[in-house]
């Protein structure tokens, strides 16, 4: 079974990846990171679970 994610994460993942997408690879803490310089997020989790999906993004555009 795969992780349900809500709205809010999807779509500030893509808009993250479309404006920035030389910023990011397929790595978690990398993400991590980027995640945390380049928006102002209300909570860890958030930017954990925003990370973690752009992470899966990174994954599945790299394996086509």
């Amino acid at each position: 079974m795969g992780n349900v994610r809500s709205t809010l994460v999807k779509r500030t993942a893509r808009k993250t990846l479309l404006k920035y997408p030389d910023k990011f690879e397929a790595n978690f803490e990398h993400n991590k990171h980027k995640i945390s310089e380049l928006l102002i997020l209300p909570s860890k989790r958030m930017r954990n679970m925003v990370a973690g999906y752009l992470t899966c993004l990174f994954k599945q555009k790299n394996r086509k």
